[in-house]
């Protein structure tokens, strides 16, 4: 077991976070670390981002379900630079619109087309991307994780996920070419990759104060 900060998904139960020292709120705002706190990821306590309990009160299932997206690496191709995309690892965060949409466009076909941007744009986004599903590609494979320089151990998403940047996982790693120092996990009790993200509380509307 590791000695430094860690998450473990208690059955059933809350995220327990262990050796978070920064987390901030879906305002940005820092949130009072403790050296031990329960994380709710049932999405039904009142009291978010921790746990009061509820998930024993709903009857929340910490296990099953199927992840929103299949496990494969996807390469666009580009002139001077390559991406790689695992849609199993996508939490719909939307950074990389929000950051380069010349780039990245779910409206068009490719919705990756790396000639659009440089390369400059592009590694941004990925720094960017909290689950790791986007990375430069590389002619040998997946090219190295890149990370945010400001960015709190764990970051909670409005009407969202927890972005976890540099603390030791829950589970083992669920798709090709994530990175155990960053991820999302769940905290609307909805995704089918549990402890993870998949994207459910987006696509079935989940909001904080359910």
């Amino acid at each position: 077991m590791t000695d430094g900060p860690r998450i473990e998904a208690r059955e059933n139960g809350p995220l327990v976070a262990k050796g978070v020292t920064r987390m901030t709120g879906p305002d940005g705002a820092a949130i009072e670390t403790k050296t031990v706190m329960a994380l709710c990821r049932c999405g039904h306590s009142r009291t978010k981002p921790f746990c009061d309990g509820s998930h024993a009160r709903v009857g929340f299932t910490g296990a099953g379900g199927e992840p929103a997206g299949p496990d494969r690496v996807l390469t666009y191709a580009g002139a001077e630079v390559s991406v790689s995309f695992n849609p199993r690892l996508c939490a719909h965060a939307a950074e990389c619109g929000r950051l380069a949409r010349n780039v990245f466009d779910t409206a068009k076909k490719p919705w990756v087309q790396p000639d659009n941007g440089t390369r400059a744009e592009i590694e941004a986004v990925i720094r960017a991307c909290p689950s790791g599903a986007l990375k430069i590609a590389a002619p040998e494979g997946l090219g190295p994780d890149l990370f945010p320089d400001d960015r709190a151990q764990i970051v909670v998403q409005k009407n969202g996920p927890y972005w976890v940047l540099g603390v030791a996982p829950p589970a083992p790693l669920q798709g090709k070419g994530m990175s155990p120092r960053k991820y999302v996990l769940c905290r609307c009790g909805l995704s089918g990759a549990k402890p993870f993200c998949d994207g459910s509380h987006r696509d079935q509307g989940w909001r904080d104060g359910n």
